[in-house]
């Protein structure tokens, strides 16, 4: 039998260190941003958290949803929202906050969200290579591009994204992946496979 070396029981270490770390690593950061989020909201009121730890951050997703629902089926409740949405929208300074983070905000949740059209962007000739985007104006004559179109191209590992206007003829729909799927194949850059949840990547044993 061979005598382990020093080097090979530190590689050995290394290689179950690092293993564990993709398996804490995940876990730990999403505690950490769940338990960042309810100690900063629950920290609004300081004495009632004291007391009740967690109770500000529950009443405050429970106020929230049920505005969400007062403003949505109730017509004194829209006509309300639209009365403040107009006057943030027309309020000097405040108005270049608010509005595009209404944009933002609305582009991901609720009622109307924008990117739910993903298509394929030819992004280069010779060697042809495509990207996977979000179509988000599929008319862009009002700015002297005519048979141009606008894509979001979303950034991988990241939150981030840029925006690409191209010709029409260099898209082309995404055919058998909803626009979760693909957000998802696009921001873990091309990991997350395309009908599963299964990654498609695997390191070496």
């Amino acid at each position: 039998m061979k005598k382990p070396t020093f080097e090979n029981l530190t590689n050995f270490f290394l290689k179950n260190f690092f293993q564990g770390l993709l398996i804490i690593g995940p876990i730990g950061l999403t505690i950490f941003v769940i338990w960042y989020v309810i100690t900063s909201i629950d920290n609004i009121i300081p004495s009632v958290a004291s007391e009740i730890p967690g109770l500000v951050f529950v009443s405050t997703l429970l106020i929230t949803a049920l505005l969400g629902y007062l403003g949505n089926k109730f017509v004194v409740g829209r006509f309300f929202v639209d009365a403040i949405d107009r006057l943030l929208e027309k309020m000097p300074g405040i108005k270049h906050i608010y509005s595009p983070t209404k944009d933002v905000m609305s582009s991901f949740v609720g009622d109307k969200k924008k990117f739910s059209d993903p298509v394929w962007v030819k992004t280069n000739e010779n060697p042809e290579i495509w990207r996977i985007g979000f179509l988000t104006q599929r008319e862009m004559a009002d700015v002297h591009k005519d048979n141009f179109v606008a894509v979001y191209l979303p950034h991988s590992y990241a939150i981030s994204g840029w925006v690409i206007v191209t010709e029409e003829k260099n898209i082309k729909p995404v055919v058998g992946m909803s626009a979760a799927t693909a957000m998802k194949f696009a921001v873990s850059g091309g990991v997350a496979g395309f009908h599963s949840d299964e990654n498609i990547f695997k390191a070496p044993e």
